[in-house]
């Protein structure tokens, strides 16, 4: 036993069973994981058993020189001292906490005339910051709205008391629009503070409150039969019912509430949150973790709610979950919606952050379109447990009417792409009849003899236009046949000619997929393409078949002569229609004449 591992055996054996965090460093001193404990002792024990299944977690327990640890007095206390040494060591083995794409915010300048307006980049220094939104939709309503009931100015001019005072400004073409209040011209410093205040209201939320206050207003200016001025107030109180329409989820609940979704992809994890405040979404954002270790997702959407609700700067109790977090405040109501306007809230949160995850991945895909093949095929691999990536999938379909020129074809898709070069074509040579499964046994043992005289690569996955029956024949030609391993699957359709369900092993199984992911659009891809491709080399071969047996088969057409019928006719359809004085006068009373009834005598067989 070496003198570190001796080390970690006597520190194994002192750990308290006690609630508390411990850290992992490795020979350098460096931090690699911090972890979270009910029971210390069992926790990190557990890391150093022989039978530890993970091989993430074998590789973590290598590279451990020390071990350190803090009791707290509950696991709460853990969950929070955990999260703020993660966020301040980023450990090598911990989740890691990917930036997102920046969603805008809305400024308030802290000038003596402040501003209103929508940006990405965050100043302290400059104003003070509402947001991010991450509906763009609620933000420009907001800003929208802002600017209908109070004329703030929007030019970027430096005004001050001062430079009105010495007549240093002057208004421009938005007072004469009667969109600014234009300030240079030296209104009032308070009703300018009015409207700032009013604003910041409305952004935090209050629109319900700001709209009593307008229909006082209104009442008030009613009774003094200031008639113009309460219309100005009444119009302001529709534009304020407008925008509560738009953006109130239920106007019947004045509680704020943090509505959070959760989704993930492969290592990815992705949490949003909604912040809703009088019946209004005024807040959103969402985050994205990367997992280095085995972290369940209750794990990872108490640690999202905590950033989320930091980034937000949230002190809402009533919180609503897709599923019960690992850890949370006891302070917090924590609860699963099942209906009504909490359940569309938190509907609106899940798909808010799996539009978030897919344009993540349209980005990414952007920047490395062979990364998207990868993904799906990896995910199709994980789905049928194939002992390899299926970088080379093979697809097979007949196409034949009553066993008459019955073809096959073959398509073959690299990383999740077609590669056309690769198609393959079969005319069936040794099935009479209408006899689908031996014509598949037939292309599939020469397509594969061929590869194996020409000493070339197999596929990964052979995949069959069709269902029990048709994996079945193919097994037959792959394995008993030829004597080779490859994962064969079956692509089962519905009524109405369309893919349905994957089949895979034998005996074959279903394998259930949404219809929306992107596997499930692959291997409907394929499918058509199969059935394109074989389709299209049957309808060309009964062409021929039917142009060779009415016209090749005649006593005196040549090439030719061929030719000049097809031509003059448009089609074998149209010469047989045609009547004898038509043939005579394109091909000559004699010749025209033997060959009409040659024609005429084949129609008639």
């Amino acid at each position: 036993m070496s003198k570190t591992s001796e080390h970690i055996t006597l520190l194994l054996k002192r750990i308290p069973e006690q609630p508390g965090v411990y850290q992992y460093f490795d020979k350098d001193g460096q931090i690699i994981y911090v972890g979270k404990a009910k029971n210390l002792h069992r926790r990190v024990n557990s890391y150093f058993n022989k039978d530890v299944p993970s091989s993430k977690t074998r590789q973590l327990v290598a590279h451990i020189a020390d071990i350190r640890y803090v009791v707290v007095d509950s696991e709460q206390d853990a969950f929070l001292l955990e999260n703020n040494l993660i966020k301040q060591y980023q450990p090598r083995y911990n989740i890691l906490l990917k930036d997102g794409k920046s969603y805008p915010s809305i400024c308030i300048t802290k000038e003596e005339f402040p501003r209103i307006f929508k940006t990405r980049t965050i100043n302290k220094k400059l104003g003070e910051y509402y947001g991010p939104y991450s509906f763009g939709y609620t933000l420009e309503t907001v800003l929208e709205l802002i600017h209908k009931l109070y004329p703030i100015r929007t030019c970027t001019i430096p005004i001050s008391s001062d430079s009105i005072q010495k007549k240093k400004t002057r208004v421009c073409l938005k007072y004469h629009l009667k969109n600014c209040c234009g300030i240079c011209e030296g209104i009032g410093k308070e009703k300018y503070a009015q409207w700032i205040e009013q604003a910041r209201k409305l952004i935090k939320g209050d629109a319900i409150e700001i709209s009593k206050q307008l229909e006082e207003q209104m009442m008030s200016l009613a009774l003094e039969m200031k008639y113009e001025e309460a219309a100005d107030i009444k119009h302001k109180i529709e534009l304020l019912e407008q925008f509560k329409s738009k953006t109130i989820i239920s106007n019947s609940s004045a509680k704020d509430l943090d509505v959070f979704g959760y989704d993930e992809q492969d290592d990815r994890v992705y949490i949003s949150m909604l912040h809703v405040h009088n019946g209004c979404i005024v807040q959103g954002q969402t985050i994205e973790y990367r997992r280095k270790m085995e972290e369940e997702k209750e794990e990872l959407l108490a640690m999202g709610m905590m950033e989320l609700r930091q980034q937000l700067i949230s002190t809402t109790k009533d919180v609503i979950v897709p599923f019960i977090p690992e850890v949370f405040d006891d302070s917090i109501h924590v609860h699963i919606a099942l209906s009504g306007d909490k359940k569309k809230l938190l509907d609106l949160a899940m798909q808010n952050v799996r539009q978030y995850k897919l344009d993540r991945l349209k980005q990414e895909d952007k920047l490395n379109p062979e990364q998207r093949g990868v993904r799906i095929l990896t995910e199709l691999q994980k789905m049928m447990g194939l002992p390899s990536l299926p970088r080379w999938i093979d697809c097979f379909d007949n196409s034949n009417i009553q066993g008459e020129n019955a073809v096959a074809g073959c398509v073959v898709y690299r990383m999740a792409k077609p590669s056309k070069n690769d198609y393959k074509r079969f005319e069936i040579k040794t099935v009479e009849g209408p006899d689908d499964y031996a014509s598949m046994r037939e292309v599939v043992r020469r397509r594969y003899q061929h590869l194996i005289d020409s000493n070339e690569q197999m596929p990964d996955l052979i995949i069959a236009d069709g269902g029990i029956g048709q994996m079945h024949a193919i097994r037959e030609a792959v394995e008993d046949q030829l004597g080779l391993q490859i994962p064969i699957a079956g692509l089962k359709k519905n009524d109405k000619h369309r893919t349905q369900t994957l089949l895979f092993g034998f005996p074959p199984q279903e394998i259930s997929m949404p219809v929306t992911s992107e596997v499930f659009r692959l291997l409907t891809n394929i499918q058509d393409e199969v059935h394109r491709f074989a389709i299209s080399y049957h309808k060309k071969k009964r062409s021929k078949a039917q142009i060779h047996s009415q016209l090749d088969d005649l006593q005196g057409v040549g090439e030719a002569t061929k030719q000049k019928i097809l031509t003059h006719f448009g089609s074998v359809k149209r010469a047989r229609a045609a009547k004898i004085e038509e043939w005579q006068e394109l091909l000559g009373t004699h010749r025209g004449s033997v060959i009409y009834e040659q024609l005429q005598a084949k129609i008639s067989l």
